[in-house]
């Protein structure tokens, strides 16, 4: 099965986070690219596809036409903010984030025509509104793939986001789409985005094709596995025929953003599990996302895409132990699935 990452030489560099964070957000890449690529592509039948800037008007897919050109003047003009105090504006932004966007791009059309799996390092920017920036995210590249893949033929897309924090911005953008979207994400007072609950349904012909599983603060292993078999019984009733992933690392025990405790065997048991929609021809597109403890989330991914495509490395884990959340916090998250069981049995 064939493997296709995005390159570029400034995949290494980008970050849309604050000063404090950037060693952490590039970290992640770069350890990624250095080290783990080198070990899958002696491994796995991998392809490092190189990443060129695509047409600006594809980001009319997913954003308005006067936030485009908001970021774009300030890029030009090289500071402030493009939001209320998460995501800085510097000198070049405009083009960075639209290099970003198109990498998930184009590795979306390669899938669609070729299937496979690919992965995109520098993607994943879920918080990215219709109009505006949010969390270190510019410009929603999930949102831009599954509306271009929607208008060019694909008929049953879903959309998998396990990162730390609700992706608001997909949700919100495609909230009215036909395009399933699930979300597990940490969710508690106080905690980013604060959107995601269970009763945000869709609306439209998207209605019953958003779901979200939030979990309580600190759930473990055991938590992720209830919500993991859910979202496979989803996966199953919707039969997708594309599967775009948000493989943010930041639920992982001990990231300085996050007080969830998920190990390295959630995010194996996660790829197992897609691992068996691959198998059957479709085509799995991985987006990076968060993570802010660079040589963890780097090993993660590199397990992850190896387990996807069916031929997991013993040496990228798992290795740790398993975490067992407390009674009460199991008891809520199973009351959460079964009042979404009984939700989307109804319209899915």
């Amino acid at each position: 099965m064939k493997i296709l990452v995005a390159w570029h030489k400034e995949y290494r560099d980008i970050s849309f986070t604050p000063p404090s964070l950037k060693d952490r957000w590039t970290g992640s890449r770069r350890v990624f690219y250095d080290r783990f690529l080198p070990l899958l592509q002696s491994m796995l039948p991998l392809r490092i596809v190189e990443v060129r800037p695509i047409q600006e008007d594809v980001l009319l897919l997913a954003h308005d036409e006067k936030y485009v050109s908001f970021v774009r003047e300030v890029s030009r003009i090289g500071v402030g903010l493009l939001d209320y105090g998460d995501t800085p504006a510097f000198p070049g932004v405009y083009e960075k984030a639209l290099l970003a966007v198109s990498g998930t791009f184009m590795l979306a059309d390669l899938l669609r025509e070729r299937g496979g799996i690919g992965f995109n390092p520098q993607g994943g920017f879920h918080h990215a509104r219709r109009s505006s920036a949010g969390g270190f995210c510019v410009f929603n590249d999930i949102a831009i793939a599954a509306r271009h893949l929607s208008r060019n033929g694909v008929q049953r897309i879903a959309i998998v986001d396990i990162d730390a924090h609700h992706g608001d911005g997909t949700q919100e953008i495609l909230y009215r789409d036909a395009i399933l979207k699930i979300s597990s994400h940490g969710y508690g007072y106080g905690f980013y985005p604060g959107t995601g609950w269970i009763d945000e349904l869709g609306e439209g012909e998207g209605q019953c094709r958003n779901i979200n599983l939030p979990m309580p603060f600190p759930s473990g292993d055991d938590v992720f596995r209830l919500v993991l078999d859910f979202i496979d019984e989803i996966l199953e009733r919707y039969r997708p025929d594309f599967i775009i992933v948000q493989a943010g690392g930041d639920a992982y025990k001990g990231d300085p953003l996050v007080d969830l405790r998920l190990t390295d065997n959630s995010y194996y048991a996660f790829s197992l599990m897609l691992s068996r929609y691959a198998s059957k021809g479709i085509p799995i597109l991985m987006t990076g996302g968060g993570g802010y403890q660079p040589e963890v989330v780097a090993r993660l991914w590199a397990l992850m895409l190896a387990c996807v495509s069916g031929k997991c490395i013993k040496e990228l884990g798992p290795i740790d132990r398993e975490t067992v959340s407390e009674p009460g916090i199991v008891m809520a998250m199973q009351s959460r699935i079964e009042h979404l069981r009984k939700k989307t049995a109804e319209c899915l």
